[in-house]
């Protein structure tokens, strides 16, 4: 046997790295909002990155605000088909929701092109014409949010909720301020960090929290 390797069951790995990551945040000193705690924490876990501990935002009652349209089966618009792939779909659709990303849609990619800008923007364009309340995870583009603002300022479209985890360095920080400032329910990463992998993270702890009330 290595030294220094745990040996477990399959099953057992993720609720020990629940446990090494609650050790180390008390370690830390630091004590999460119950509502907010496993959120957090998973997106921790998905990064191994403890700053998400002091870099979530959340708008007033936004766990209770994004759990109900989960429990009414809105639709979820992911930035990246990474994104899409890492949100639990037995889950969402248990609750009658739906996965979107329309990166890849070839009608996307000749509107980007014809304009000249990226696809993430005119992907947000084309879920605004979905039915019903629209949920948003972005964890790619900053350029979706920006875009998501533009549409509340001209009154022609309102998400019913955002959860804003671009990574990157240009235009990301501020991108993420635009939403927090918006007024509309969300969860952002604040800072440059984030990522498909912490959106979808971020959005199964919501899912997974609805499956166990």
């Amino acid at each position: 046997m290595i030294e220094g390797i745990e040996r477990l069951a399959p099953m057992e790995i993720e609720r020990r790295s629940f446990e090494i990551i609650n050790q180390e945040l008390a370690e830390q000193g630091i004590c999460l909002p119950e509502d907010q705690r496993e959120i957090t924490i998973r997106a921790i876990h998905a990064s191994a990155d403890f700053d998400y501990a002091r870099n979530m935002y959340y708008s007033p009652g936004a766990v209770a605000i994004a759990r109900d349209l989960l429990r009414q089966g809105t639709s979820i618009v992911t930035d990246t088909n990474m994104a899409r792939a890492g949100i639990s779909k037995k889950s969402l659709e248990a609750l009658g929701g739906r996965l979107c990303c329309f990166m890849a849609d070839a009608d996307v990619a000749a509107r980007a092109a014809a304009l000249g800008i990226t696809r993430a923007a005119v992907s947000m364009d084309k879920a605004a014409r979905l039915p019903g309340p629209v949920f948003f995870a972005v964890g790619n583009a900053p350029t979706a949010l920006v875009r998501l603002r533009e549409l509340m300022d001209e009154g022609t479209f309102a998400p019913a909720f955002i959860v804003a985890a671009p990574v990157g360095f240009v235009n990301v920080v501020r991108s993420k301020e635009l939403i927090m400032e918006s007024g509309v329910p969300c969860i952002v990463c604040r800072g440059r960090k984030g990522g498909s992998t912490v959106a979808a993270a971020i959005v199964n702890a919501l899912l997974y929290g609805i499956k166990r009330v």
